[in-house]
């Protein structure tokens, strides 16, 4: 009998208005296990490379795993999929909340949209009836009154909404796609695709269970799970203040993204740190689906300019409106967080550039002439609440700051040096040049660009005894250190996309939990399979080296892997993290070493994709040319 692995797979075509539900095969499942892993499958195999990714041809799947909805822990989440539009190569982003278990429990898997909807459309999906209806009324609300509007229509306020706000109908290159107003699919320009294809919503409720093949198994992986939890080196630090106590932590390191990345320690990120953020803005805590590290926060400015009340204000949004503008205003940053959410915008993408434009204003590369009048000073609060809105509605300056820092820096002439992307997307908070493996290698090899979930290589500077147990020297968890960094970040890449395949959350898995005999014992219990840690990492590799073939057939070479000039060139001037940059060229030999990836062009070799079970991708790429000889 089969467990855990979906029913179906939805293929809507939107230009049709046609819907097929069709059977999600199990050896697909065996191979790739759902989410982030059989997304890449769908892409890869149907996705035609070269196409323009605000095009009708561009592809985008929504994926739940075999852990959603089920007792795992933190299993309440989804991946959404597509050629990206900021990067132009793979593109995905990550969400919880509880629009994950919904989709489950209606009976689905994956969602494979195609093409453009002559006019506004959401999809509804309650159980096994899945129609398009009209959302002309919807066009133009945001992510909060979208789903207001849509739960009151439907009669049900269990519906779960997944929807764009105004950045995705006006094609930002990193709007994103919101669910329960706070839960973000955030990076790579998802909501830029649904947009482009005039899908506002998708709007589900399901009233079916999860059928797991050892339910004693699984409850009994779930106590032992919320122990490794309780004891782990995070848990008292996210659990008491979120991500946000994060900033503390970075900050103490040297290792906090402040101006532009031009500091990576700032005394004033003080007013920022999560202690404070607890004690003058925390309303009370709240969790995704059966998590138990409870990491969310809803937050309230009570009074001033800045009033607002909202959910889930991490590090990444601290340091994006905070620390990397220069801005030590609490609540603005809690506010700008809120703006966001409602308007469907990437918080890490657009402080980012934000950031990028006020360097560029005091090296008076732009004007007042340039911005409407706007001025880019460094801290100046009430530009960054207007460059949402402005970037959210493409207009004015807006409209340059919506496509990202890539293209910026193109039009803006002598900026390059300072433009902080990897492939097209900008990076995140942690400074890489203090923190090698993590940032270092990681944001560089990464499938969808600058980013640091692919790989948080958390056991490579948290746990020298771990580190030393897995990669052979307690230097593998030495931050400054590249000794062993090529294992560490393959090692984190590979179990990261089996987490993501199978759906849970990353925190729970940063350091006691993200062990593969671990996770085996948990898609054992789930599916009634017999996979052992070996087969765990193989699977993790297969979907890695999926995505580099994905990337390698839109262009991607061995240029690609590296990281902004000022990374590589321009040392830290100050802090705990003094006189670092990445070095970035032994670890990236070692990686690709072990990937078994050619030194010379980054593309992979022939007998391991075979190996990996991928003789299709190989005989792909080798008629493009783009396999290692």
């Amino acid at each position: 009998m089969r467990y855990a692995i979906p029913e179906y797979i939805l293929r809507v075509d939107l230009s049709k208005q046609k819907i097929v539900k069709e059977p999600l095969p199990e050896k697909l499942a065996r191979n790739f296990l759902g989410g982030r892993g059989i997304n890449a499958k769908i892409l890869y195999d149907e996705l035609k490379p070269g196409i323009d990714p605000l095009s009708p041809e561009n592809i985008l799947v929504f994926g739940v795993g075999p852990a959603t909805g089920t007792l795992a822990p933190a299993s309440g989440r989804y991946n959404v999929s597509a050629k990206s539009p900021l990067t132009n190569f793979f593109g995905d982003a990550n969400s919880g909340g509880h629009w994950a278990p919904e989709l489950r429990y209606a009976g689905y898997g994956h969602i494979v949209f195609y093409g453009r909807a002559n006019k506004p459309v959401y999809l509804w999906i309650d159980d096994d009836k899945v129609e398009l209806r009209d959302a002309s009324h919807l066009w133009g609300k945001d992510t909060w009154e979208t789903e207001d509007m849509l739960i009151e229509e439907l009669g049900d306020p269990e519906v779960k909404v997944a929807c764009i706000g105004p950045a995705g109908e006006n094609l930002v290159r990193f709007a994103c796609v919101i669910n329960e107003k706070s839960r973000a699919a955030g990076r790579t320009g998802m909501g830029a695709v649904m947009g482009s294809k005039n899908l506002k919503a998708i709007a589900v409720r399901g009233t079916k269970g999860v059928e797991v093949a050892d339910v004693e198994a699984l409850l009994n992986f779930r106590e032992e799970a919320n122990k490794l939890i309780a004891n782990d080196l995070f848990y008292e630090l996210y659990s008491r203040y979120g991500t946000a106590g994060l900033t503390t932590i970075y900050n103490e390191f040297g290792a906090c993204t402040a101006f532009n990345s031009k500091e990576a320690y700032w005394e004033n990120a003080e007013k920022l740190y999560g202690e404070v953020f607890e004690e003058k803005l925390t309303v009370h805590i709240t969790a995704c689906f059966s998590c138990p590290l409870h990491c969310s926060r809803v937050y309230k400015v009570k009074s001033g300019p800045y009033a607002c009340i909202g959910e889930s204000c991490e590090f990444e949004n601290i340091v994006a409106y905070g620390t990397r503008c220069g801005n030590d205003n609490l609540e603005s940053v809690a506010y700008a967080s809120t703006l966001a959410d409602k308007l469907g915008i990437d918080t890490i993408s657009s402080g980012a550039v934000i950031a990028f434009a006020m360097e560029c204003w005091e090296k008076g590369l732009i004007t007042e002439k340039d911005t409407g009048g706007l001025d880019y000073s460094w801290g100046n609060t009430d530009v960054i609440i207007e460059s949402l809105k402005l970037i959210a509605q493409r207009k004015g300056f807006g409209n340059l700051l919506a496509e990202g820092v890539k293209r910026m820096s193109e039009r803006i002439k002598g900026s390059e040096k300072f433009a902080i992307h990897i492939k097209g997307m900008e990076t995140p908070a942690v400074d890489p040049r203090a923190v090698q493996g993590y940032g270092g290698l990681g944001y560089a090899v990464a499938s969808r660009g600058g980013d640091h979930l692919r790989a948080l290589a958390a056991l490579g500077y948290s746990l020298p005894k771990r580190a030393k147990e897995l990669f052979g020297t307690d230097k593998a968890a030495d931050r400054f250190s590249t000794i062993a960094k090529g294992a560490v970040v393959k090692f984190h890449e590979e179990m990261r996309a089996v987490t993501d395949a199978i759906e849970i959350c990353k925190y729970i898995t940063r350091t006691a939990l993200l062990l593969p005999e671990t996770i085996a014992k948990l898609i054992n219990a789930l599916t009634g399979w017999e996979i052992d840690k070996q087969e765990v990492l193989r699977i993790g590799e297969r979907i890695v080296n999926l995505e580099r073939a994905f990337n390698i057939r839109e262009g991607l070479t061995r240029k690609d892997d590296t990281q902004p000039e000022r990374m590589l060139k321009e040392p830290i001037p100050r802090g705990p993290s003094k006189g670092c940059v990445v070095q970035l060229e032994p670890m990236l030999k070692e990686y690709y070493t072990l990937r078994g990836w050619d030194l010379e062009t980054g593309y992979p070799k022939k007998e391991k994709l075979v190996e990996l079970g991928l003789d299709y991708v190989a005989n792909d790429l080798e008629k493009l040319g783009k396999l290692a000889k």
